[in-house]
């Protein structure tokens, strides 16, 4: 098969991973020989508006996808660094040691809010904009569900609900459910 790209890069927390970001890498894997997926906010420590661990993400994802599609997606992790032009240069470096000088790239999202501007801070990367995917779904209300017990199994891939249900058991997450309960914003 002939793709347009060697490798496109979605970049996004998925905390946790929804239909719509799948949809949004099997969008990509059309176009694009390799999807290298920048996963944000990779620090290691777990707060309620980031749960999961980059590895955790990463087993989530691939989860969801055939053992050929997953040989197809790439991982770097981002940490947050509260300046843009020294987080690009950031996710540059991690994405320059996955790929060659020659490769075809490109960067694939949407423009879903005032959050989005960051896919414009890299125009040397062919831009692959979708519209809204699968309603417009956002993770913020899964997490804040998630913490209240519920798995909207509706809005995951079948992966992700069964990695969810079986994060509820642990005891990270019941740690996690209080200080949601609680509006406790600090790091466990």
């Amino acid at each position: 098969m002939t793709y347009k790209f060697d490798y496109l890069v979605y970049i996004g927390r998925f905390q946790p991973f929804h239909l719509a970001h799948m949809q949004t890498i099997k969008i990509a894997l059309q176009q694009s020989h390799f999807v290298i997926l920048a996963l944000g906010s990779a620090q290691n420590e777990r707060n309620t508006k980031n749960p999961f661990l980059a590895s955790e993400r990463e087993q989530m994802i691939l989860s969801n996808f055939s053992a050929a599609d997953q040989k197809r997606i790439k991982f770097v992790h981002v940490i947050d660094v509260y300046n843009d032009a020294k987080w690009v240069e950031l996710v540059k470096s991690l994405v320059k040691g996955v790929v060659l000088d020659h490769d075809k790239m490109g960067l694939i999202g949407h423009f879903k809010d005032d959050s989005s501007y960051y896919l414009k801070l890299f125009p040397e990367w062919e831009m692959v904009e979708l519209d809204s995917l699968v309603g417009s779904i956002s993770a913020t209300p899964l997490r804040e569900a998630y913490y209240r017990g519920e798995i909207y199994q509706a809005e995951f891939p079948l992966g992700t609900a069964e990695f969810l249900a079986e994060f509820q058991k642990t005891e990270i997450y019941q740690q996690l459910k209080y200080k949601y309960q609680t509006e406790d914003k600090s790091n466990l």
